[in-house]
């Protein structure tokens, strides 16, 4: 390999780890950028859920901020034929997610249930989809040598993110199922699991981004 070739794929390389990094940090920041903006407009409370964002002041850095990511995501190219789908499925979602608005209540016009039944769809396949990322592609090792003692600590972190999503996905359903009147609701669980899977998204993307838990180098 000539030192142009190398330099060529150092960059490569270095482009693909700031694109993880890039993926993760937008996760991690969406959820405390959207309830802090609203509070600094002037609009203190928390929103029912994150998508809930998309109907006050801060609508534009929710949707922009999808779009960014999906961007992002179909930007991104693994190593096998099944993490570009991945990242091209997750990018379709994410823009599903951003252009079909939740429903806002309850008394919605029936195009606005159509858009939010749809939304609910994306939201569920796209955080199903993070989660592979993190249990399935994310922990994936080089057979023909053994990992390293950083890469069994990033499985590990891949492994919680991908199961916190999980976990997230199945007590959002949970919480669907209760009546609108449960006290519970006045938590604004919805929110708070949402944000949690979010951020496991961001960390997992930040972990392989190599912002830490990175191998050293000998």
């Amino acid at each position: 390999m000539t030192g142009q070739e190398a330099e060529s794929n150092d960059s490569l390389v270095v482009s693909y780890l700031v694109l993880r990094r890039a993926i993760g940090i937008i996760g991690m920041a969406l959820p405390l950028v959207l309830a802090v903006g609203k509070l600094l407009a002037g609009y203190p409370g928390v929103q029912s859920s994150v998508s809930g964002y998309y109907y006050t002041v801060m609508r534009d850095v929710f949707v922009g901020s999808l779009c960014a990511i999906a961007v992002f995501l179909l930007s991104y190219r693994g190593y096998e034929h099944r993490d570009d789908l991945a990242g091209d499925l997750a990018c379709a979602f994410a823009l599903g997610v951003a252009l079909c608005p939740t429903t806002p209540d309850v008394n919605a016009a029936p195009r606005d249930k159509v858009l939010g039944g749809l939304h609910v769809v994306f939201a569920a396949a796209f955080f199903s989809t993070l989660a592979y990322f993190s249990l399935v592609l994310f922990r994936k090792t080089d057979p023909s040598r053994a990992p390293t003692l950083q890469k069994l600590r990033r499985n590990v972190v891949y492994t919680l993110c991908g199961y916190t999503i999980l976990a997230c996905i199945a007590l959002i359903g949970v919480m669907g199922l209760l009546p609108a009147d449960s006290p519970v609701m006045e938590l604004h669980p919805v929110f708070w699991l949402e944000a949690t899977a979010i951020v496991a998204f961001g960390v997992s993307w930040l972990i392989k981004g190599e912002t830490m838990l990175k191998d050293m180098k000998l």
